[in-house]
């Protein structure tokens, strides 16, 4: 499939053949690093290779539309239960900079006892099928291509199925997955000795796979009911988990410790966050870091999301992440829309490029409080850990709920998470292996007795099978849909008419689902606000109407209100009628022009109008006005009438007249660019001067009949109105 940026990717074609399809590669790729990296007019030291194709930051078109990319992996998460609509959305997120796609659940995938196949949308989750994972792998192997960097694919490895996840993984070329045995005893109820045991065997498959792993020690603080209390005991969970990995084989710089910073404003969330990040990374400098931003204080507000979004990032920067996770308000408001996660993706960029070389112009200080806070909760983990083997081992210490404990080490609260060794899911599902136990599979934890079948092979167990899927993938078995009524080709069927068509349906989630977003203030309290906006979104005919933010500006004077709701129609492109995109001359286009013909311009509020914000904004230097290019400007003011503007033009010999005008009852808008045209006519100097006419209530075509040479509506800038003059300026040359 060759991927065109004009073209929608084409999911039917993804399908076709998908049995057949393999992975072009395995392994989790880190990005190139530059320094001394140039682009446009700017140098950049903690960067990485530039993207063939993206979607740069919108302030880069004053830059060049140049669009470094940070040093760090950038993660986007996905979970929209639809793995074809998450495809699409990788793609976009691909565009702004991700190279760490996660598909993630919210359920369903922790509670299966087996691997699932098929695509049971509806059980509470994004099941971990092999054709989802396959068709998003295969997609993103030309996504790839499309922006020129590899993309790494990443899913969880866990709940009792995990082993089984873990080949499945193996064999479709994910590049990175969450395995914490942990995870699975203290928000899984899984047999702890279950639940290790499982871990061990899909740690090694992971290993064979070169798979990253990332661990999930931050739910302690996203469950913990005081999350900046268990500093501590993070890093005690973190260690466990490296270290279970190292012994069983997995490369350090395959293990990546999920750390989030415990707090957010209006928590001093400096003060109690970068203390526990430097006690970590030098905790743990050997292996990975994955910086995630704090969820468990995320409310429904985007912005207030955003600024925790921002100083993350900060101590991302001032101690170290190899991969940057980007949360986005979903979490606080269960609204998956894939805008937020583009909006996440920007946001690390940005943040990361505007801080760039941040770390050569500072330096974190070495005693005080930085130091000796995180010394100390150093040393509240350390207590911890003996605790923990005084105890008896972590089962113990698990069974007596020293895990997520909301207290500060040492105190305790006794809420912690209690599990029992001799319960929980999967209890009593482990079996000691016979002495003749044989595994002829590439990858495998523990003894597989191949010697006794034959000596020659034990350093490659499968050949005594003539290979296994993991070398020989034309053995997999694919199973394609089960369920007729609940599958991808249903589901595209049902959108057919939407699909490669000139019609179109706006959407949040999943293709044509019509949901849109509404934003609104209403001069009420909150409670009475939230009912009036679902009946003002009902008058406008919008369909299932839920309030997804509702924020108090003030307790009687009125609250901010966020909907969405859904259009149950469709609009036909064919039936839109789109004016021609203006053309833009640069900046240094329009100033080059300038100095190699001047321009005069006079320019007022025409008849007896006295609007004058709209004209200053494109003439004013201070709002991009046409003074910026070196334009000489004339004001007249407002109210100014015809024949003033035109004297006007005449005695300092410009080249155009700006008329701006507002209103427009009785279409005195349009007799004004009239009178204006003919005035000039009987001045005699129309071939000699530029008309230009505009307002909010213009329309550039209606300008045009009145005799002006362009009419601008709103939305105009004064870089349209000095490209137009220039161009202009141009042609009545040439004509001469």
């Amino acid at each position: 499939m060759d991927l065109k940026p004009n073209e929608h990717l084409d999911i039917q074609h993804l399908l076709e053949d998908l049995e057949n399809y393999r992975p072009k590669r395995r392994g989790w790729t880190w990005r190139e690093k530059k320094k001394d990296l140039e682009m446009g007019p700017f140098t950049y030291q903690d960067s990485s290779t530039p993207l063939e194709n993206s979607v740069p930051l919108p302030s880069s078109k004053y830059f060049g539309d140049i669009d470094p990319q940070p040093d760090c992996v950038i993660t986007t998460e996905i979970a929209s239960g639809r793995f074809e609509d998450d495809i699409r959305r990788m793609r976009m997120a691909a565009w702004h900079g991700a190279d760490h796609l996660m598909v993630i659940r919210t359920a369903g995938q922790s509670h299966f006892d087996g691997l699932i196949e098929g695509t049971p949308q509806g059980i509470g989750g994004i099941p971990i099928t092999r054709k989802q994972v396959r068709a998003q792998r295969k997609a993103l192997d030309y996504i790839e291509e499309e922006v020129g960097r590899p993309l790494n694919y990443h899913s969880y490895i866990s709940g009792v199925a995990g082993p089984e996840i873990s080949v499945m993984f193996a064999e479709e070329g994910v590049n990175g997955a969450h395995q914490d045995p942990q995870y699975n005893v203290l928000y899984r109820n899984i047999n702890m000795v279950r639940s290790f045991v499982d871990a061990a065997e899909a740690k090694k498959v992971m290993v064979w796979a070169d798979i990253a792993q990332i661990d999930g020690a931050h739910n302690a603080n996203a469950t913990a009911r005081e999350a900046w209390k268990v500093m501590p005991e993070l890093l005690v969970q973190h260690a466990l988990n490296s270290m279970y990995s190292v012994k069983v084989g997995m490369k350090k710089e395959n293990i990546c410790l999920s750390t989030v910073p415990p707090t957010a404003p209006p928590a001093p969330s400096m003060k109690l966050d970068l203390p526990y990040a430097v006690a970590l990374r030098q905790l743990f400098k050997e292996y990975k870091m994955r910086a995630q931003m704090n969820t468990k204080y995320i409310e429904s507000s985007t912005r207030e999301a955003t600024v925790t979004h921002t100083l993350n990032l900060l101590i991302s920067r001032l101690t170290r992440a190899d991969i940057q996770s980007t949360i986005t308000p979903d979490e606080g408001r269960n609204v998956p829309w894939h805008i937020y996660n583009i909006e996440a993706c920007d946001t690390a960029k940005q943040a990361f490029v505007g801080m760039d070389d941040l770390m050569s112009m500072i330096q974190l200080k070495e005693d005080g409080y930085l130091h000796d806070r995180s010394r100390e909760i150093k040393e509240r983990a350390v207590l911890f850990m003996e605790e923990v083997l005084e105890a008896g081992g972590y089962f113990q210490a698990v069974q007596e709920g020293f895990f997520v404990d909301s207290g500060h080490y040492p105190e305790r609260n006794g809420d912690g998470i209690a599990r029992k060794m001799d319960g929980g899911v999967g209890y009593g599902t482990v079996y000691e292996r016979d002495e003749d136990y044989l595994a002829p599979v590439t990858a495998h934890f523990g003894y597989n007795n191949i010697a006794q079948y034959d000596s020659s092979l034990v350093n490659n167990p499968s050949e005594l099978i003539n290979g296994c899927t993991l070398e020989k993938p034309e053995k997999i078995i694919f199973i394609d849909e089960l369920d007729e009524s609940d599958n991808v080709h249903v589901r595209l069927e049902e959108k057919k008419d939407l699909i490669n068509t000139s019609k179109i349906k706006p959407e949040m989630e999943w293709l044509g689902d019509g949901i849109v977003m509404l934003n609104m203030f209403i001069p009420k309290s909150k409670r009475v606000a939230e009912y009036a906006a679902i009946e003002f979104a009902k008058k406008m005919n919008l369909k299932e109407v839920e309030v997804i933010h509702r924020e108090m500006m003030h307790p009687s004077e009125g609250t901010r209100v966020e909907l969405k709701g859904k259009v149950d129609f469709t609009i036909d492109e064919n039936d839109l009628v789109i004016p021609p995109e203006p053309e833009i001359m640069s900046e240094d286009q329009i100033r080059e022009a300038v100095e190699k013909n001047p321009l005069r311009i006079v320019a007022g509020t025409v008849g007896e109008d006295e609007h004058s914000v709209g004209l200053r904004e494109i003439i004013d230097i201070k709002h991009g006005g046409i003074e910026a290019y070196g334009i000489d400007t004339h004001y007249l003011g407002t109210s100014v009438p015809i024949e003033k503007l035109v004297d006007a033009a005449i005695e300092l010999n410009a080249n155009a007249i700006l008329a701006s005008t507002i209103i427009s009852h009785d279409e005195i808008h349009y007799k004004n660019m009239k009178k204006l045209h003919e005035t000039c006519i009987e001045k005699g100097i129309r071939d000699k001067v530029i008309l230009v006419a505009g307002g909010t209530q213009v329309t550039p075509e209606i300008a045009v009949k009145q005799g002006v040479d362009a009419g601008f509506g709103r939305g105009s800038k004064g870089i349209h109105v000095a490209t137009f003059l220039v161009k202009r300026m141009e042609e009545m040359k040439n004509e001469d």
